[in-house]
């Protein structure tokens, strides 16, 4: 048995020692790799914790999120890397992984990381108004204006009522189109419903702000006599409706 085990580098020694070393997991690669990535994973979770503060705030006050000089030698470098600086100058956890202790790949602060956080920030902020809207019945507003770009765009408001018999209104967002015809608004429309999982079967109203193509809709709804009449009658219902609450409590009893 001596010589097979030979001095301490032999072949049956080397053996053992691979064999020891294989059955301590705290020894595996796969182990330290594991264990790199997952601090790794929670820096990453840190700092993005800390960008998404950071977000929610600006979006919150209304705020802007880049500066006119954003480069290191800057005294302001717009409300999102200040606001950033701030969070790690006032948490030691949040200042190991932020800035210039990111890696060089991982620094969260490009426009375009920004603008990702922002979208998935409204696409939060939407889901929610929805889940709020359920299966009630509700209106949509709608307005046209430019940019300060100069680019057209449709804004939209949502309109319901809610359990309580609140009116609630919710802006659910600007969408840019190639111009604010009635027909390019409209196909905007659909497209707002189609993706949000919205029926027109639960639509009730629709108010376009005075928009002077929605307007030509509307007269062109005028010279259908069948349309014309509808909207007469609801109006003289709507006037009927509104003298009989502002009558007192005799006069009701009477009528």
């Amino acid at each position: 048995m001596k010589v097979h085990v030979g001095p301490v580098g032999s072949v049956h020694n080397k053996a053992r020692e691979a064999a020891t070393n294989l059955m301590n997991q705290n020894t595996h690669i796969e182990t330290a790799v594991s264990k790199h990535s997952e601090q790794a994973r929670m820096a990453y979770r840190r700092y993005l914790i800390a960008s998404i503060k950071c977000t929610k705030f600006l979006l919150r006050q209304g705020l802007s999120f880049r500066g006119n000089d954003e480069s290191a030698t800057s005294s302001n470098r717009g409300n999102y890397l200040e606001l950033l600086q701030f969070l790690a100058d006032n948490d030691e956890k949040v200042k190991e992984v932020v800035l210039e202790n990111a890696p060089g790949n991982l620094k969260l602060v490009a426009p375009k990381i920004q603008k990702d956080i922002v979208n998935a920030c409204a696409g939060e902020t939407l889901d929610v108004i929805m889940s709020g809207l359920k299966d009630r019945f509700f209106s949509i507003l709608v307005d046209e204006a430019r940019d300060i770009s100069v680019k057209e765009q449709m804004a939209m408001v949502l309109r319901y009522v809610d359990d309580k018999g609140h009116v609630i209104e919710r802006f659910v967002g600007v969408q840019h189109v190639t111009d604010t015809t009635s027909s390019t608004l409209k196909d905007a429309i659909d497209i707002f419903f189609s993706s949000n999982d919205l029926s027109f079967s639960k639509l009730r109203g629709q108010g376009y702000d005075r928009a002077s193509n929605m307007r030509a809709l509307v007269a062109v709804a005028k010279k259908n006599i069948d349309i014309a009449s509808f909207f007469t009658k609801l109006t003289m219902l709507e006037h009927r409706v509104s003298d009989v609450m502002h009558l007192d409590h005799n006069s009701k009893k009477n009528l």
